[in-house]
């Protein structure tokens, strides 16, 4: 996720939602926050603790330099309505890790400078849901995620062995991990956990001390994510890894199964998921909607691909039999998902007469063919590789394809030029069965 880079110290406010209470106190963009509660706001943190009551006095710098004070009632939980340039307040915390498996370090020259700023912010993790590693966070930080009570923390574990967690992160404060999940159990502070798991370095006797650590942390440590080492092209001077084959993908699933027995009867639930790319490349069917119970780990890409195929099948149901659509689109994908989205396409096409759906995998010559993944496919690579199909009424992409909020692929394309090199309409769509169905009842 990317984030804006600014050193602006000041709580300068960019935006003023309408019908919001900044908004009847005449409270403007280019306004400044100066304090709540006569309290130096640090960051987007202090601001949301600060709010949180009935009654708040807020001190705003107009931009001719006058000083306005409210004295504002509301709910509790009420916002005020206010968004800043920088949203994070403060400047983000950058990683001080040097990961063998670090995938910014495997991006290639040339590109916009905001992919390569390596985040590791606890505020980030609570508030955006990013994963964090504790490795740059003192003492007095960590308190104050328990005081503040910011919970749910999303952490980046890998591993719970001290010695290894220092050499895979290359950092010598690395080793303190479980300590400091054991210190966030004693306060109630949940964690989901994410490992991600390098062939031969934190697989088998290790990944298994890892999960059986992190299960003791239960429910503190509420779930646990396995996800495959991703490895790009770029490695020059990196650290020699492999990555997830048929086989051992395979293998690592029928772990998974043995674990989520031993943890079904321990704990009461299956607290360890193996993202969904291990059944992809294993070629293995995926588990049933329920064995997710309710999908605790989705932006791991955990059951995002059973939960697409269920809420499809829930769209379709909604549809006439009689539905008759004459278009024809491609639908864009990366090489992982190619079988299941021709599946999902048949589907479709058997409940919608007329429509014709023709799903291409989308090799990633960028970052290369390793990669496999559709939110790593870039304009130039969607271009060369779907411009041989003339007679389409326009290409389905997944949303995930381009950079979050915005119409532009991480190699800086625009969805307006991939549509004017192609001569097609360029469609978006969430991984939702709903997005993706509305897309044919629009027409």
């Amino acid at each position: 996720m990317e984030i804006k880079l600014l050193g602006e110290d000041k709580n300068i406010i960019e935006k003023v939602e309408t019908g919001s209470i900044a908004n009847e106190l005449g409270i403007e963009p280019g306004d400044i926050l100066i304090s709540i509660n006569d309290k130096k706001v640090l960051d987007i943190i202090d601001y949301k603790y600060l709010i949180s009551d009935n009654y708040v006095l807020v001190t705003i710098q107009k931009k001719n330099g006058e000083l306005w004070d409210f004295e504002i009632e509301k709910d509790y939980d009420e916002d005020l309505g206010i968004y800043f340039t920088n949203p994070l307040i403060d400047k983000a915390r950058s990683c001080r890790n040097n990961c063998i498996f670090c995938f910014i370090d495997q991006l290639p020259k040339g590109m916009r400078k905001t992919l390569y700023f390596k985040d590791d912010d606890s505020r980030l993790s609570f508030l955006q849901g990013n994963f964090i590693t504790f490795t740059n966070l003192s003492d007095e930080e960590i308190q104050r995620i328990i005081d503040y009570r910011l919970s749910n923390i999303n952490v980046s574990v890998h591993t719970t062995n001290p010695e290894l967690r220092v050499k895979m992160l290359n950092n010598k404060n690395a080793g303190k991990i479980l300590d400091i999940l054991k210190k966030f159990k004693e306060s109630g502070i949940k964690v989901n956990c994410q490992i991600v798991l390098v062939p031969g370095i934190n697989d088998g006797k290790e990944l298994d001390r890892t999960l059986e650590d992190l299960a003791s942390l239960y429910p503190s440590a509420s779930s646990v994510a396995v996800v495959p080492v991703g490895l790009t092209k770029h490695r020059e001077g990196l650290c020699k890894l492999s990555t997830f084959d048929k086989k051992s993908s395979k293998e690592l699933l029928e772990y998974m199964k043995t674990k989520h027995k031993i943890f079904l009867d321990r704990l009461g639930t299956r607290f360890v998921y193996p993202s969904d790319e291990f059944y992809a490349v294993a070629e293995e069917e995926l588990p049933a909607y329920e064995e997710y119970e309710g999908f605790p780990q989705l932006e791991n890409g955990v059951g995002l691909m059973r939960l697409f195929l269920y809420e499809i099948e829930e769209e379709l149901k909604k549809i006439d039999d009689n539905t008759i659509v004459n278009k024809k689109y491609i639908i864009a994908t990366g090489t992982l998902a190619y079988k299941f989205m021709k599946d999902i396409a048949d589907k479709v096409m058997k409940k919608i007469k007329g429509l014709d759906l023709k799903v291409v995998p989308i090799e990633n010559n960028f970052f290369g063919t390793t990669i496999t993944v559709s939110g790593l496919i870039t304009g130039q690579d969607l271009i060369s590789q779907t411009k041989i199909y003339s007679d389409y009424d326009g290409i389905i992409i997944p949303s995930s394809m381009l950079r979050d909020g915005e119409d532009v692929f991480l190699d800086d394309y625009t969805v307006l030029d991939v549509e004017k090199e192609l001569n097609k309409k360029i469609i978006p769509s969430k991984v939702s069965g709903s997005d993706f169905i509305k897309i044919f009842k629009k027409i």
